[in-house]
């Protein structure tokens, strides 16, 4: 895939999540607690996903998912919920715009985090640039979060 295909799928998948989001919260309201809409949510995808990996590998896809499964395998999944948690509460409680910048600043500085840490010695000269954007970014979500309509 190249990376024009690649950003407009990043592009698409960011309105997605808000479209999806926005869902999420009309499903909450109308039930009777957040858990219904994170439950819909993850059946689709277990849905989705199975029959795909039965379609494209029969039953061998499942053998192969079972030799998979260890425990710390499973915290994506924990933390993927807890991230739908976050969000559905977010845009609930304190708007979408909000949640966004918020999420967005905190996966920024996250993925920074996470690259100098991979880097093994990256030079402070390299990061001026980065550091520069993610506080942007930071002061960025700040005023989107204190706004009040």
């Amino acid at each position: 895939m190249n990376q024009t295909l690649t950003l407009c799928f990043l592009v698409a998948a960011g309105i997605g999540l808000v479209v999806q989001n926005m869902l999420m919260v009309r499903i909450t309201q109308s039930a009777s607690t957040i858990l219904i809409a994170m439950l819909l949510n993850s059946l689709v995808g277990i849905v989705l996903f199975v029959s795909i990996l039965l379609i494209k590998h029969g039953t061998a896809g499942f053998s192969e998912l079972v030799s998979t499964v260890h425990w710390w395998t499973l915290i994506p999944g924990l933390l993927g919920s807890f991230f739908v948690f976050a969000s559905i509460s977010g845009y609930q409680y304190v708007g979408a715009a909000t949640t966004i910048a918020v999420l967005v600043a905190s996966q920024l500085i996250g993925g920074l985090v996470m690259d100098v840490v991979r880097s093994q010695g990256v030079a402070l000269k390299a990061l001026a640039g980065p550091i520069c954007g993610a506080v942007l970014l930071v002061i960025g979500a700040w005023l989107v979060a204190r706004r009040q309509f």
